[in-house]
C-alpha cells in the first residue's frame, strides 16, 4: 500500500474555486463531484452557465510531461474529428498547478450510457477506434510508459505479496497462483507488435452514446498493441465473441488494418489486468474513497475467490487463442 498520506486531503471546495479562478474561470453553481477514484473530478457551471469539468491528478502518479502527452494526444484526436472531451486552453496552456496539485478544465459533454449488446454502437466504435490508432501510429508516447510484464504483473506482484489485507493462512496460496500465472505469462506474452499510442483503458465505462460514439478519461493512455483497446468491448460466449469480433474489425479496417495476430494477446491483457487492477486498489487503500467503495477487500471469501480466478485464467492462457470467421 501507498506510504504516503492521503493525497487529496487538502483539496476542499476552496482550494478548486480558487485554482479555477486563476484560470480565469467563474464558479457559479455548486461543485458536482463525477464519480472517479484515481483522480478527482467535478463538473460546474461558470457566471454564463456554461458547462464545464474540472479534473485534479492524483499526485505523485503522472509527471508534468506525461500529463502534456495525454493532453497534446487529446488535441490531435480533436484535430483529426474523434469524438472525446478534450482539455481547453486556458492562459496558453492546458494544464495548469494550484497548491501542488496538476489540474485540466475541459468541456462538459453529456451522452447516454453505451450499450455492450447494440452492435450498431459496437460498430460505431470500432470505426472510431481505428481513427484513433490512425492518430496514434504516428509517433510514440516519450514519456509515458509501453504495456508490459513489468508495469503489469512484476511490480502487482510485490505489491500484493506485502499486502495487509491478505488473510495470513491463504498468502501462500494468493502468492503462488500469482507466481504461476506470471511464468505462463513470460511465455505466451510476446512483443512481436507494433507498438502505437493507445486510449489504454477503453472499456465501456469510458464510452458515451450521443448520435455515435464520445470517447473520455485518456488518463491510462500509453504505448501498446491495438488489441488493448479492443478487447474490453468483447462479451459473451465464444460464438458471441466472434460475432462482436467481426462486428468490430470490419469497422476498424475501414481506417486501420487490424493484425489479426494480436488476438493472441487478448488473454494475456486479461490476465495482466487482473492482477494489476487488484494491487492498484492495494495501492490506493489509504485513500477512504477506496475501503468505502471496496469493502469486500477484508473478506476472507474475496480473496479465495481471487485465487481461483487465478488459477482458472493459468489454464485459459494455456488454450488455443481465439479464432475467427473464415474471412480473417
Amino acid at each position: 500500500m501507498e506510504n504516503t498520506a492521503f493525497h487529496f486531503h487538502t483539496l476542499n471546495p476552496d482550494t478548486i474555486v480558487d485554482a479555477l479562478w486563476d484560470t480565469g474561470l467563474r464558479v457559479d453553481s455548486g461543485l458536482t463531484a463525477l464519480n472517479s477514484y484515481e483522480n478527482r473530478v467535478y463538473q460546474f457551471s461558470d457566471e454564463e452557465r456554461r458547462r464545464y469539468v474540472v479534473k485534479f491528478y492524483r499526485p505523485q502518479r503522472w509527471s508534468r510531461a506525461q500529463i502534456e502527452e495525454e493532453h497534446q494526444f487529446a488535441l490531435e484526436l480533436q484535430q483529426d474529428e474523434v469524438p472525446l472531451a478534450a482539455p481547453l486552453m486556458l492562459n496558453g496552456s492546458t494544464l495548469h498547478q494550484h497548491d501542488g496539485f496538476w489540474f485540466a478544465v475541459f468541456p462538459s459533454l453529456g451522452g447516454r450510457q453505451y450499450e455492450t449488446d447494440n452492435d450498431d454502437q459496437l460498430e460505431g466504435v470500432g470505426r472510431f477506434l481505428g481513427r484513433i490508432h490512425q492518430t496514434g501510429e504516428r509517433t510514440l508516447f516519450a514519456a509515458r510508459p509501453a504495456m508490459g510484464l513489468q508495469e503489469y504483473i512484476a511490480e502487482p506482484a510485490h505489491i500484493l505479496q506485502q499486502c495487509q489485507l491478505v488473510p495470513s493462512a491463504l498468502r501462500d496460496a494468493l502468492n503462488a497462483s500469482i507466481a504461476t500465472l506470471s511464468a505462463t505469462l513470460q511465455s505466451c506474452w510476446h512483443t512481436n507488435w507494433t507498438p502505437l499510442r493507445l486510449h489504454g483503458d477503453c472499456h465501456p465505462g469510458n464510452i458515451l452514446w450521443r448520435d455515435g460514439p464520445l470517447f473520455v478519461d485518456l488518463d491510462d493512455a500509453r504505448n501498446g498493441p491495438a488489441v488493448q483497446d479492443l478487447w474490453m468491448l468483447i462479451n459473451g460466449d465464444q460464438q458471441q465473441q466472434r460475432i462482436q469480433w467481426d462486428i468490430l474489425l470490419e469497422a476498424y479496417n475501414e481506417y486501420r488494418d487490424f493484425d489479426i495476430n494480436e488476438l493472441s494477446l487478448i488473454e494475456p491483457l486479461r490476465a495482466m489486468r487482473m492482477v494489476y487492477y487488484l494491487a492498484w486498489i492495494v495501492r490506493r487503500w489509504q485513500d477512504p474513497a477506496f475501503p468505502r467503495s471496496f469493502p469486500w477487500m477484508t473478506e476472507e471469501d474475496f480473496w479465495r475467490r481471487q485465487i481461483a480466478s487465478f488459477k482458472e485464467q493459468n489454464t485459459v492462457l494455456q488454450q488455443p487463442p481465439l479464432r475467427l470467421m473464415p474471412e480473417y
